[in-house]
């Protein structure tokens, strides 16, 4: 049985924060050729919708990235780190296409798009003990999504990780190859982040729609969990 864990250091940076869950068994997330145009037309839509949260000139200014910056300087990073939407939506405002990756991915990306909110997902079984989120001691075994090398975390960084080492550093800004979603994924664990009030709000919108779309697509049944202060360990699998 694995679970999900939040440790008390993340609630006392982030005490509204709040972390939506969704656990999906028995998908096959092989990429069929034939809907290779689906997904295409999936994201291009998603990215269309996307304008919205970027509507200020300065593209700083707009309030997703202004809150997750703002969020940003409140523990250790990596020069130049930035969450996850701030990369999709940069992708946006630069007329950059979305290509199809795989079809959990480019579901979680396009509801990531939708409601400019950081999504993530992680093959459940490559997952070593429990899933957890909180402060890096430092030196957390870490190896990028592309990269030969290990990149080991920063003291005080947020990250999530398990008994191995780390998984994402900096919420969702990288991925670690070890437990990234692959096409021969079966069980996955996906995550929207929070960390004010007015986010959660748009975070739980989001989880509800992503678990449609998931049941949807992999014909499967989808487990909504949910982490907070309150109640910072929830069961995954």
């Amino acid at each position: 049985m694995k679970k999900f864990e939040v440790s008390e250091e993340f609630w006392t940076l982030f005490p509204q924060g709040e972390i939506f869950l969704l656990v999906a068994k028995g998908i096959n997330n092989h990429v069929a050729p034939d809907k290779e145009k689906y997904f295409a037309d999936l994201l291009k839509q998603a990215a269309v919708s996307a304008q919205k949260h970027i509507e200020e000139i300065t593209f700083t200014e707009n309030i997703v990235i202004k809150e997750w910056r703002q969020a940003f300087t409140l523990f250790k990073t990596k020069k130049g780190a930035r969450s996850s939407i701030e990369a999709l939506l940069k992708r946006v405002s630069q007329d950059r296409e979305f290509s199809p990756i795989s079809p959990l991915v480019d579901i979680y990306n396009c509801i990531s798009l939708r409601y400019g909110v950081p999504c993530g997902g992680e093959d459940l079984d490559q997952i070593q003990g429990d899933l957890r989120l909180g402060l890096a001691k430092g030196g957390e075994s870490f190896r990028p999504l592309g990269a030969e090398e290990d990149a080991p975390a920063l003291p005080g960084e947020v990250v999530y990780f398990d008994d191995q080492g780390a998984i994402c550093r900096c919420f969702n800004w990288r991925e670690a190859q070890r437990t990234m979603l692959r096409e021969d994924t079966k069980n996955a664990v996906l995550v929207i982040e929070a960390v004010n009030a007015r986010q959660a709000l748009v975070a739980k919108e989001a989880a509800e729609e992503l678990k449609k779309l998931i049941e949807k697509e992999f014909d499967v049944k989808v487990e909504s969990l949910h982490a907070n202060k309150e109640q910072s360990s929830v069961v995954v699998g």
